[in-house]
């Protein structure tokens, strides 16, 4: 079950208008400024302020975020390194976060993350994920850096 959920969640983070907004920016991915003190710092402010209360204060997530609960909901993922997060290029984050996951995954998929675009600007949402990602370990953020250069996402 868990495989089965990990390519929904997969599917969820994909969105062929992510890629068109990449092409838009002129860069395959990679546009989050995790390197970057000041974005991270202005991102931690963003993630404590919306995302915190679902996601957790240390990015750890919800107990049990791989199983639906009674409703057919899943919990919110962890987006310190050990969930799937980092397995999506920059510019599909960037997608959900703006839209929210149900509008980018379709087909009548439920989830109860909305979209942030008209409550955070864009800045914002690159730095909430820029903050995210430099919280991940070097060897994910490595990786991830490799994902965003072949405009894809991780299978494994």
């Amino acid at each position: 079950m868990t495989r089965g959920i990990s390519r929904a969640a997969a599917l969820v983070l994909t969105c062929s208008a992510a890629t068109g907004f990449a092409a838009a920016q002129g860069q395959a991915g990679d546009i989050l400024p995790y390197d970057k003190p000041d974005a991270v710092e202005a991102g931690r402010a963003v993630y404590q302020g919306h995302c915190a209360s679902c996601h957790g204060s240390d990015l750890q997530g919800e107990p049990d975020w791989q199983i639906r609960d009674s409703e057919g909901y899943l919990p919110a993922p962890p987006l310190d390194g050990t969930g799937h997060t980092w397995h999506h290029p920059d510019t599909q984050l960037l997608e959900v976060v703006r839209a929210g996951v149900a509008a980018v995954a379709g087909n009548g998929y439920q989830s109860r993350m909305a979209g942030f675009s008209g409550v955070l600007s864009e800045q914002e949402m690159r730095e909430a994920l820029a903050y995210i990602k430099s919280r991940w370990p070097a060897q994910i953020i490595a990786r991830h850096n490799r994902i965003n250069g072949q405009g894809g996402h991780a299978h494994d």
